[in-house]
């Protein structure tokens, strides 16, 4: 009944297996990739015919995480898995980005690309093998895919570099500083063709061999891959690329003259215009045949690529008339909004990102159930880029993909330099809101980020910049790197290389390639190139700001005391009753944590006082010898109980009242009194005695002895 195709190697510590031909059958390609006992489905289906007037490459790629490979019941009312994490979105865009430049160029059938992770051993992260399931089957589908691809996950550890290190070690990197690097890299036999990194200012040559590194361990992975292909591959679709050199042509003679002249205008918004003009001009001059050709949109991008790329490689100078390592002039400004924390407005020639810090309490920290467990994040990084930001009217709702991508590679880019929690206990929230694009907006997060969080007063380890890096490579091997690439220099160019770091190394680094022949030697000049920009930013943002700000005044402050464990429960109380009572009574917020740590906060440094010293009340132990102030809460025949710490109440005997005899202790106490007691110690049972006779009952010092004289009357 099954036609079943198994290809097995060992893979670093872990053994991969690829199997094809049991599940899915109905699919174009599918394949379930198994590391350890984590295992991904990936299922490929391609529509055999193009859509009328399609005009780009609709390649959808889905990653999926069910619950249940983990063992786990979805939380939530519904109890089933709902809209994707950003996990699932992050690891979508993981997969995406290696693949779509591989497909054959002209095809542009709708491909669906649907990986489900199965099983998760909480050891292996399922995301790397997803990305090599999906290559997998897209390799045997039959669909035009000049892969395959393999990727693999990097960590770097006492200055030696990792294969594939396992999901505890890569969980929040910032509390380990053993690991300094989490890398992922996906490539075909020849060339890189995608690179995300979160690091700890690692240098340029680091990074390098990381990558190097990371292209060598993947090799035998491809060839496991091309070993399933040669006996279960499908027929390849019959497809070839059309040709529309014709059409190119007279594109190129209707318009080349005037599009060239577009191009030369630096400004932006006016550039856009005249090239809209220049398309619509070429559009007016072709025949209705011409028009209605679905190869249209192809020969304009080819002439707008060849006029840019062209002009670029032969004469070093750019669009806006820069130089190829040049950087557009820098405005930094902190401090604009007044109530907030922090605040900055970064702007880069054309692209402007106005960023907020907010710091808040243990209260606001995200908590996330991911596949591998549940756990909380104190440092939150949200870019939002509206239709206005490029002078564009669109329909506003959540973050897409995009959106998610962007934020978290400044994400990755600015919590490398945070301060440890125990030095610094405050959720830390940085929104970035791009007001204006053209080019690296992500970039301008980082570097308002940065500038941001100093502003709110967070002790940075150092500031962070970041800047995008640029490629064209022509076909004779020429080619230019571009350091803070305009959008049309993205667009139109064959690599989009972002590097964020500080003065001592990097922090991130995210690479797409979009043709195949990227060579170390490439990789090493941009980055070369690449610091360079990133201290000139540097320089320029320190302008702004060179060091940290003072606290906001209306942040909240946060004290943290340490409690023993076995004291945790009396601090909460029975259903919450007495932590309650200390944030009612004090006005301050009280987060207590499983380690005994305990963080306090209010803006009003005397509601902070008052929870901490109610909570020192409860787990303290009191000090023989030392003098308390108590009330009378009981008197009995034989003295008087009264409570003198927290809730600890202790008895004063008749015999310690006063230094005289007493006929009852209510001759001269009653309950509710407030009076000075000194604590002389414990009885055999524990029962805590004290005195009130050793006590100026006026001034709370020790009472003066009494003469021998005296005491022999």
């Amino acid at each position: 009944m099954f036609n079943v195709t198994k290809k097995s190697m060992q893979w670093g510590e872990e053994t991969l297996t690829l199997e094809t031909g049991k599940v899915a059958r109905q699919a174009d390609g599918s394949v379930i990739a198994t590391l350890g006992e984590t295992s991904v489905m990936a299922n490929v289906t391609f529509a055999r015919q193009q859509k009328p007037g399609q005009d780009f490459f609709p390649l959808t790629v889905h990653y999926q995480e069910k619950y249940y490979a983990a063992g786990k019941v979805p939380g939530g009312f519904f109890k089933r898995e709902a809209r994707p994490t950003e996990k699932e979105t992050l690891t979508a865009r993981l997969i995406d980005r290696p693949i779509r430049p591989l497909f054959v160029p002209g095809f542009k059938n709708e491909v669906l690309v649907m990986c489900t992770v199965l099983s998760h051993d909480l050891v292996n992260d399922p995301d790397i093998v997803a990305m090599i399931a999906a290559s997998a089957a897209l390799t045997i589908s039959g669909a035009p895919f000049m892969g395959p691809i393999a990727g693999c996950r990097v960590g770097f550890e006492d200055g030696e570099y990792v294969l594939n290190p396992t999901v505890d070690d890569m969980q929040d990197l910032r509390l380990n500083p053993d690991q300094r690097l989490d890398l992922v890299v996906a490539g075909t036999k020849n060339a890189v063709m995608m690179v995300e990194s979160e690091a700890y200012e690692l240098s340029e040559a680091e990074m390098l061999g990381a990558v190097n590194f990371a292209h060598e361990q993947i090799q035998p992975v491809l060839d496991l891959i091309i070993s399933l292909a040669e006996e279960a591959a499908k027929e390849p679709f019959d497809f070839a690329a059309p040709d529309y050199s014709e059409l190119y042509e007279a594109v190129k003679a209707a318009g080349e003259e005037q599009m060239r002249a577009a191009f030369a205008i630096s400004d932006k918004q006016e550039r856009t215009a005249a090239v809209a003009a220049a398309r619509e001009a070429i559009k007016e001059a072709l025949s209705e045949e011409q028009l209605e050709d679905s190869n249209l949109g192809s020969a304009l991008k080819k002439l707008e690529a060849g006029i840019l790329r062209g002009d670029v490689v032969k004469t070093g100078k750019r669009i806006d008339g820069r130089k190829t390592d040049e950087i557009r002039d820098i405005v930094s400004e902190t401090g604009l909004l007044p109530r907030t924390h922090g605040s900055a407005l970064f702007t880069r020639g054309e692209t402007q990102g106005l960023v907020v810090t907010t710091l808040g309490t243990g209260d606001d920290e995200q908590f996330i159930d991911a596949l591998h467990g549940n756990f909380k994040s104190n440092f939150l990084l949200h870019y939002n880029f509206p239709p206005y930001s490029v002078g564009e009217v669109g329909r506003v709702g959540g973050p897409g993909r995009r959106e998610i991508g962007h934020g978290k590679l400044a994400w990755r880019a600015l919590q490398a330099v945070l301060p440890a929690a125990t030095d610094f206990p405050y959720t830390i929230r940085v929104v970035s809101e791009i007001t204006e694009s053209n080019g690296s907006s992500s970039m301008a997060s980082v570097c308002g980020g940065s500038l941001s969080m100093m502003d709110a007063g967070v002790p940075l380890k150092a500031p962070v910049a970041g800047v995008a890096m640029g490629l064209i490579l022509e076909d004779d091997g020429s080619y230019a790197i571009l350091s803070d690439i305009l959008g049309d220099e993205d667009h139109l160019g064959d690599m989009d290389f972002k590097v964020a770091g500080t003065e001592n190394g990097i922090t991130s680094l995210q690479m797409d390639i979009k043709v195949a022949g990227i060579t170390p030697e490439i990789m090493e000049k941009a980055l070369a190139q690449a610091k360079d920009g990133r201290m000139h930013i540097l320089g320029e943002m320190s302008k702004a700001l060179s060091e940290t700000n003072a606290f906001s005044v209306h942040a909240p402050r946060i004290e943290t005391m340490n409690i023993p464990t076995d004291k945790i429960r009396e601090v909460i109380g029975s259903g919450g009753k007495v932590i309650r009572e200390i944030v009612e009574t004090s006005g301050a917020k009280v987060d207590i944590n499983d380690d005994g740590v305990i963080k306090i906060a209010s803006s009003n440094g005397d509601a902070i006082q008052k929870a901490y010293d109610m909570i020192h009340a409860i787990v303290a132990e009191p000090e023989e010898g030392a003098i308390y102030k108590g009330k009378v809460v009981k008197i009995v025949d034989f003295g008087a109980f009264v409570n003198f710490f927290g809730k600890r109440d202790g008895l004063v005997h008749v015999s310690q009242i006063e230094n005289r005899r007493l006929n009852h202790p209510s001759d001269v106490l009653k309950e509710g009194q407030e009076v000075w007691v000194k604590l002389l110690g414990f009885d055999d049972r524990g029962k805590v005695r004290l005195s009130m006779k050793v006590v100026d009952q006026e001034t709370g010092e020790p009472a003066a002895p009494e003469k021998k004289e005296e005491a022999a009357d």
